[in-house]
């Protein structure tokens, strides 16, 4: 009579078992999603920076020669 109790049991565990692998397997690709999208983020941060600068620049003094202020 023990081991009927313990293979109803069994499925009834494995199916948890499988509820928590799916959870812990979603939470991991989000975690890797996250991290490769801040790591391109943190790669390009420099290139945008200078991009943003030149244009900001060229925006005010281009403008700015024109009207005879510098």
């Amino acid at each position: 009579m023990a081991e009927e109790g313990n293979k109803a049991a069994g499925p009834i565990r494995m199916a948890a078992i499988d509820r928590s692998m799916n959870n812990i397997r979603y939470k991991a690709q989000i975690m890797a999603r996250t991290n490769k999208l801040e790591s391109g983020i943190q790669s390009g941060g420099l290139v945008g920076f200078a991009a943003g600068i030149l244009a900001a620049m060229v925006l005010i003094l281009v403008p700015a020669v024109f009207l005879g202020a510098i």
